[in-house]
């Protein structure tokens, strides 16, 4: 079974809202992007990836969690973070039961954390063909 399989088996068992909520969350991540893959990580969470990990998601007991990678580093004007603030690098954004997916506005977001993973991709490349290393002189 590869990993879309895995998780419209894992929504088809969510048989409350949150099986709907991530079901929409993921639709919005595969319409952001035709470029997304889907992966199946850490024992059963559904992944989306392009150039790096742009989210995770997640159905806990009363909420729908989708966490951004690199969500910390991502402008978010509409202000759909609302969870995940006390870490460096992740951001969340809590679903629960009544929200609706604003799906434009994660749209955006989710093209943010493309445009974020390609960036720091290029970066890597442009270090490696330079032979220097972040944050050291190279010497003369």
């Amino acid at each position: 079974m590869d990993a879309s399989e895995q998780i419209d088996k894992l929504i088809e068992g969510i048989a409350d809202w949150r099986g709907k909520t991530l079901a929409g969350v993921r639709k919005t991540m595969l319409a952001a992007d035709k470029e997304i893959t889907e992966e199946w990580k850490w024992m059963g969470s559904p992944v989306w990836s392009l150039d790096g990990i742009v989210a995770v998601g997640n159905a806990h007991k009363g909420k729908v969690k989708l966490t951004f990678m690199y969500g910390a580093k991502l402008a978010d004007p509409e202000k759909l973070f609302n969870a995940g603030f006390e870490g460096n690098e992740r951001r969340a954004i809590d679903f629960f039961e009544g929200d609706k997916v604003d799906a434009p506005a994660l749209k955006n977001l989710i093209r943010t954390a493309i445009e974020y993973n390609r960036a720091k991709k290029s970066t890597k490349k442009a270090r490696a063909a330079s032979g220097s290393k972040p944050g050291k002189a190279k010497k003369k």
